[in-house]
């Protein structure tokens, strides 16, 4: 079998990937060590070095609602932009491209502290969430802004999480749920 396109560059019009290998999400568990980010780091740049044009890494929450359980990853303030830098660059130093997934699990999260847009406990949680009300969503929503993860030297892949794809869905694409 012959593949002649996959290895060509690829021109997404923002960037141009050197081809058209892509490295799907997946949750390493990296994340939550306390030296996540060198590891991390070193994971994704050994996938750029052998060809990865472009990586997306692991769930990251924009606030500690949105984690998959207790300790879990999250990119909420500048502060935490140099952790996220240091994977960045050390893809970019092997030729690769990297975008940060940021998600929220909703009721699936794995802690005490989660929330959803209805008090619906997951049939796989222990825990029941916060009902949202409509003020709490739109600041919900705010927390997904991406300037934080671009100041980080990356994309954004963004994954609305079971429970929430309905409610982001309607009160970003639709003006009337737009906050004044």
């Amino acid at each position: 079998m012959s593949y002649p396109s996959l290895f060509a560059p690829l021109d997404l019009g923002f960037t141009t990937l050197k081809n058209r290998v892509l490295m799907g999400s997946m949750h390493t568990g990296l994340e939550e060590y306390p030296d996540g980010a060198e590891r991390l780091a070193a994971f994704y740049a050994e996938r750029a070095r052998h060809g990865v044009a472009l990586i997306v890494s692991g769930g990251i929450a924009p606030d500690l609602t949105g984690v998959g359980m207790e300790g879990g990853a999250m990119l909420n303030d500048a502060s935490q932009i140099p952790h996220h830098r240091t994977i960045t660059e050390a893809v970019h130093q092997e030729g690769g491209k990297i975008a940060l997934q940021i998600l929220h699990t909703g009721r699936y999260s794995y802690q005490p502290h989660l929330v959803a847009p209805s008090a619906l406990q997951a049939p796989i949680n222990r825990f029941v969430p916060h009902e949202l009300s409509h003020e709490e969503i739109l600041q919900l929503i705010d927390q997904f802004r991406p300037l934080r993860a671009t100041g980080a030297g990356g994309r954004i892949r963004w994954r609305r999480g079971d429970g929430f794809r309905r409610v982001f869905d309607q009160r970003i694409s639709d003006p009337a749920h737009q906050p004044a």
